[in-house]
């Protein structure tokens, strides 16, 4: 986790604990108290924090001491404990100091926020967080800090606790027109994948790719969707088809498994670009598997001509039967072999028959073909209407997440 660096304890205490100690010197502080804190000063100065905290101690064991020179004391405690890095003494100076009443608001704002930081430095989130959490309630607004509070909330082993404030922030920024940080979102994730909470931590991925679309986070989000026991071998085309457009395939295997699927599903189209770019890339044609990746690849441009010999025909028989289970397939493979519009049509035709097999993967299918023509608009409203719990609704929902921040080529 990072988070921005906080100003040294030891620079804003020591120049708040010096300054006010000043400001009171009017008040007459008798030799005895007055000289070991006057030589403290001189040893913090000098960087001596540890020598300095001596001579605090002797003016603290001074009998009979008034309010002001007790104060003084603390006053100078803080910034010898604070540059000694001793932060429980620190913290004990303070509460002395701002028992007085002589702290201006400001002031003790910035210590406790120095104090928090330097519990964070040291690793002890616990009193780290104690110490955040007052700073807001003293009226503290640094944004940073929120960071900090929540980040010192999840070293403390309180996971369901990050979860729930962290998504609730996210959801009141969304609501606001804003756009979550990542380390935010990543936080939220964290949390949820050490409760096991799978829901959570979808959310999250769904949230970074849709403001951070990376690579990884897509790999991360379609791992994450094909291992639901609900999700169905039927759609494994359709999640190769999400994996590369957004640039999670990689593999030889992947390239040749989705031109294959595509072949079977009855899209030469389709399996001709997916082997051109498996080859494009470097996937395909090289290594062992050399030769067999020429053979599909052969495969695919027979399997496309003797496609073509009887498109035409297959398109007219299929329009003229009464459902469209043909046609949709027809009008997608059209959308693959650059007749965009006039396959979008077909399907749309298919649809309209309201005799489908497979109703759910037809809509998908449709707004998939939407966003490849470019028409991102009707492309979400007909994701939307995509329902399933066989992974048809989740595989629409993230088209259209995709779709957001994408143009489908």
């Amino acid at each position: 986790m990072t988070s921005r660096s906080h100003f040294p304890l030891r620079s804003i205490v020591l120049s708040i604990a010096l300054a006010c100690g000043m400001a009171h010197a009017q008040e007459a502080l008798r030799p005895e108290v007055g000289k070991p804190l006057q030589a403290a000063q001189e040893l913090i100065k000098a960087g001596k924090f540890k020598e300095a905290l001596v001579k605090v101690r002797d003016a603290d064991a001074v009998s009979g001491k008034n309010a002001n020179e007790t104060l003084m004391v603390e006053r100078m405690r803080i910034a010898a404990a604070s540059g000694a890095g001793d932060v429980d003494t620190a913290a004990k100076g303070f509460e002395a100091v701002n028992a007085s009443g002589k702290l201006s608001a400001a002031d003790k704002q910035r210590m406790i926020e120095s104090i928090a930081g330097s519990y964070y430095r040291a690793k002890d989130y616990a009193k780290a967080y104690q110490w955040y959490q007052r700073y807001f309630k003293e009226g503290g607004t640094n944004a940073a800090n929120r960071t900090l509070l929540v980040q010192t909330q999840y070293l403390t082993g309180d996971f369901a606790g990050v979860e729930k404030d962290v998504m609730a922030s996210i959801q009141a920024t969304e609501k606001a027109g804003g756009t979550p940080s990542e380390d935010q979102i990543n936080l939220l994730m964290n949390a949820a994948i050490k409760q096991n909470d799978i829901g959570g931590e979808t959310f999250a991925l769904e949230r970074l790719v849709t403001y951070y679309p990376k690579k990884e986070y897509w790999v991360t989000l379609m791992n994450r969707l094909q291992r639901k026991p609900t999700f169905s071998d039927r759609l494994s085309l359709d999640a190769y088809r999400l994996s590369l457009a957004t640039g999670g395939m990689t593999a030889a295997n992947d390239f040749s498994e989705m031109a294959q699927l595509s072949l079977q599903a009855g899209y030469p189209y389709e399996a001709k670009q997916v082997v051109d770019k498996g080859f494009a890339a470097g996937a395909l044609g090289t290594g062992a598997e050399a030769e067999r990746h020429k053979r599909l690849r052969d495969l695919v441009t027979k399997r496309l001509a003797e496609y073509q010999k009887t498109a035409l025909d297959d398109e007219k028989q299929a329009a003229e039967q009464k459902d469209g289970n043909d046609l949709i397939t027809i009008g997608m493979n059209v959308v693959f072999s650059g007749d965009k519009a006039r396959g979008v049509k077909l399907m749309q035709e298919a649809i309209a028959k309201d005799s489908l097999k497979r109703p759910e993967d037809a809509k998908l299918h449709l707004g998939i073909a939407q966003l490849i023509a470019g028409d991102n608009a009707k492309a979400q409203a007909t994701l939307k209407t995509v329902q399933g719990t066989d992974g048809t609704a989740d595989l629409a929902r993230l088209w259209s997440l995709y779709a957001r921040r994408n143009k489908v080529s």
